[in-house]
């Protein structure tokens, strides 16, 4: 069996385009390593997955449907171009479909393609007589060409290709062909959303996770890593750096004021962050913030976060985002549900009762001053435990 897979926004890269196509390609040969037998190849303006087993095509359109920068695939039948056999194979394909869906009346058209131009019926010439072949022979189906409940399509290409379904695919951009970006991963909600909308852009990415052993579990840990193993599925392989954050918490704790708790471990965590970055050949940090959502998310708490940050952008996916539509695509994605496992983080473990949310950026550097800043963030730059995501 044979998927026909179209990509997106590379049909507007003009010269650059063969390059992108080649990360298609190779991103989608990732995808489908589980499917050894399965053959990936370049057409002329489509993608081919061949060779497909009748049991695995189920496995194999999951698997492409995730990966970024494809737009739709559909199972496909390859034909002869001959309109004898392309009459032939589009009854029993279009029988086939209905009788798969348990429908006995429909309306339909037909939307041919004809790319070779060598092919002696233009593409309205071809729709026409297929469609009229198809009135025919299958009973129960009715011509409506504005609004129809069934269409079949045919393309006429380096061979001829048939089908009915069009499986939407996540779009986007082709993995690793917009840079590097380190995202501050944590066990909520929002950063494992942040990591895919960015990934999905063509950004690969690494992460970091701050852990607090003891007061953080290690099933907590694990929480984590399933969720990067989830996001992977989207963004291919991830190098996931955790970091143990206990003795820079106890730290500020013990020798800051408790309302600037959560703005100072923020900066240590954006300290750290950078640093890994520049290790991982990194250009950016991504966080999973949203405006307002908490203390420290409002416009001053991010400005002041930001502040230790001067050599790179950080990106915010999220930042004018509702939680219920993060909520939304983290039920589509499939990290909803791991999400929401009640355990603790680091940055549920130490906070205030009234952090601020309006800080000063004069008030927190003096107040953080009495800290060995730098000591604290190479320790936990050269301890961390790094995780290969594949």
């Amino acid at each position: 069996m044979l998927l026909l897979v179209r990509y997106g926004e590379i049909y507007l890269k003009g010269l650059n385009r063969p390059h992108f196509e080649a990360l298609q390609i190779g991103a989608l040969r990732r995808a489908l390593k589980g499917f050894p037998d399965v053959k990936v190849q370049k057409g002329y303006g489509r993608i081919y997955a061949t060779d497909i087993a009748e049991a695995d095509m189920p496995g194999v359109i999951d698997a492409a449907r995730k990966v970024f920068g494809l737009h739709s695939v559909s199972p496909a039948t390859e034909m002869e171009k001959d309109m004898d056999v392309i009459r032939e194979t589009m009854i029993r394909i279009t029988q086939e479909y209905m009788e798969q869906k348990g429908i006995e009346k429909a309306t339909f058209k037909v939307a041919a393609k004809r790319a070779d131009k060598r092919f002696p019926l233009s593409s309205m010439e071809i729709a026409a007589d297929l469609g009229g072949t198809l009135l025919e022979a299958i009973p129960g189906l009715r011509v409506d060409v504005h609004e129809p409940q069934i269409t079949v399509h045919i393309e006429v290409r380096e061979k001829c290709y048939g089908y009915v379904d069009i499986i939407p695919c996540v779009g986007g951009m082709p993995q690793r062909s917009n840079g590097r970006a380190m995202l501050l991963l944590s066990g909520g909600i929002d950063s494992p959303v942040a990591g895919y909308m960015i990934a999905k852009r063509g950004v690969e990415l690494c992460a970091v996770h701050y852990h607090s052993f003891p007061y953080t579990s290690e099933a907590a840990k694990q929480k984590v890593i399933d969720l990067a193993k989830i996001v992977s599925q989207y963004a291919g392989r991830i190098r996931l750096h955790v970091v143990s954050f206990t003795d820079i918490q106890m730290q500020i704790y013990e020798k800051c004021q408790h309302e600037m708790l959560v703005i100072i471990m923020r900066r240590f965590m954006m300290r750290i962050a950078r640093e890994l970055a520049k290790r991982d050949n990194a250009q950016a940090i991504v966080t999973g913030e949203s405006i307002g959502q908490v203390a420290s998310q409002t416009m001053e708490s991010i400005g002041v976060t930001d502040s230790v940050v001067t050599d790179m952008p950080v990106f915010r996916p999220l930042i004018g985002m509702d939680k219920s539509d993060i909520i939304d695509i983290a039920n589509e994605i499939g990290t909803f549900e791991t999400s929401i496992l009640p355990h603790e983080d680091c940055c549920t473990v130490f906070v205030p009762k009234h952090p601020t949310t309006r800080p000063k950026l004069e008030r927190v550097i003096e107040e953080e001053s009495i800290l060995d800043i730098d000591a604290l963030v190479k320790q936990a730059v050269e301890s961390a435990e790094l995780i290969r995501i594949d």
